[in-house]
């Protein structure tokens, strides 16, 4: 009975919503926002992509090198350090959130925007193992927030909320390669219900959706290359045995603690570094280069493989896993792993790219386990990184999916497994974790002497 009279009640409030003619312009604005939002992520992908390839592809070649010398990210990241230290303390915004914060930082301020935008290509550029996803998610926010007075944000902090989930859908679009990652993003991080639900997400997905369009069409029509998420081809799936399970759970259970562990760690050493902010980012910028130069040295491989998002590097492991011997994915997934906590703890970026490749590194390194399929591990891989970093195991699931792409049917059941047990081990260890932190942060009492 409660909940036959409650749905009348709901019913109203939504149709309230939608014929409000406050309501009605913000949904045009959303639409006419999804344009420039996405050409400017168009062009904050391009711009960065360009200068990743010119400065890991091109100038190796054009100094002899095959493949960058395991020295090459030593001067690179000796460059990023002071380049996001200047920006970070001389420009407004502190060049964006500290990657080690996670997704919980509110919109930036408008006049952050340029900040956010030098900072993270001078990162992702030059090396720091991070992803695009949080410097175009902030600048989505900023500029769409640009669309109101300063007055009237102060006055409206639910215009506000929205506008910032809107301009963050329409570029969390772009960088993930589709609207329906950015909605359902965009649900779990609400956490909302009812009207108010649909109230946020409607002009969300006409952002998202009217960006992807442009960004797409865009694409195709200058033929200029982003290097967004993607994997243009995986191997032959079958249904997941009873085998896949056996290893695929316990493996994503180890994957969350990895992931846990290093954004703890990250999040540690973020609080040392904003204590003396300048000299300390410059100091994990040359931490972060000698990782990369030592994955090279001790593999002989390419330290471009451990370094920058991963993206080109997942697309190559998925490709041709069996081509990766088990011993450079178990390096790839140590040094990458350790420069990473360290890049997020002081450069600037996202957190998610990278843990995407960690998860497949080790879940592909683990795929000669008896009746363990290989592209059930890149499926175990990819769910459970994502759902433990970005604690969303929804958004997890849907993102491996989607990467899978054909051969995602035969593994859905294996990847909606593998981000819950991510989440729960991962938000179980926080938690722990936390509760172990406070209980030594705190003094040790005494007992009062009696008294007679």
């Amino acid at each position: 009975m409660e909940q036959q009279a409650s749905e009348p009640t709901e019913t109203r409030e939504l149709s309230q919503v939608l014929r409000d003619s406050g309501y009605r312009k913000l949904l045009v604005l959303a639409t006419l926002l999804g344009v420039p939002l996405s050409l400017l992520a168009f062009g904050f992908l391009t711009l960065e992509h360009a200068a990743q390839n010119g400065l890991w592809e091109h100038l190796p070649h054009q100094l002899g090198y095959a493949d960058p010398p395991w020295w090459w990210p030593l001067p690179l990241l000796a460059v990023a350090g002071p380049a996001v230290a200047w920006v970070v303390t001389r420009l407004p915004g502190n060049g964006g959130h500290i990657p080690a914060q996670g997704m919980v930082a509110g919109p930036p301020a408008p006049l952050a925007v340029p900040g956010i935008i030098v900072a993270g290509l001078a990162s992702l550029a030059l090396g720091a193992v991070l992803g695009p996803e949080a410097p175009l998610t902030a600048m989505g926010a900023g500029l769409a927030l640009m669309t109101v007075r300063s007055a009237r944000r102060a006055d409206s902090p639910q215009l506000v909320a929205v506008l910032a989930a809107t301009g963050s859908a329409a570029a969390v679009a772009t960088v993930f390669g589709s609207p329906i990652v950015a909605a359902v993003l965009i649900i779990e991080l609400a956490g909302l219900g009812g009207p108010s639900l649909f109230a946020l997400i409607l002009p969300c997905l006409l952002a998202a959706g009217v960006g992807a369009l442009v960004f797409t069409g865009f694409g195709a029509l200058t033929g200029l290359e982003t290097g967004g998420l993607a994997l243009p081809s995986v191997p032959p799936s079958e249904t997941p045995g009873v085998g896949d399970f056996l290893w695929g759970v316990p493996l994503a259970a180890v994957i969350a603690c990895v992931v846990v562990a290093a954004t703890t760690f990250g999040s540690k050493l973020a609080d040392w570094v904003m204590r003396r902010t300048a000299m300390r980012i410059v100091l994990c910028a040359v931490v972060v280069g000698v990782l990369l130069a030592s994955y090279g040295l001790v593999t002989g491989r390419s330290p471009g493989e451990a370094a920058l998002s991963g993206q080109a590097t997942l697309a190559e492991l998925a490709a041709d896993p069996h081509a990766w011997p088990v011993s450079a994915l178990i390096w790839l997934f140590l040094f990458k792993g350790l420069a990473w906590a360290v890049s997020l703890a002081a450069l600037r970026g996202g957190a998610v790219f990278p843990a995407l490749l960690l998860g497949s590194a080790l879940a592909t390194a683990c795929s000669g386990f008896p009746g363990f399929g290989v592209t059930s591990g890149l499926a175990v891989g990819l769910a459970a990184a994502t759902a433990a970093v970005m604690r969303l195991p929804v958004t997890g699931t849907i993102l491996a999916v989607l990467l899978l792409g054909t051969e995602a049917p035969g593994q859905v059941a294996l990847i909606i497994v593998s981000s819950v047990v991510s989440f729960i081990v991962g938000e179980l260890v926080r938690s722990g974790w936390s509760a172990a932190a406070s209980e030594s942060a705190e003094p040790p009492t005494h007992p009062t002497p009696a008294t007679a």
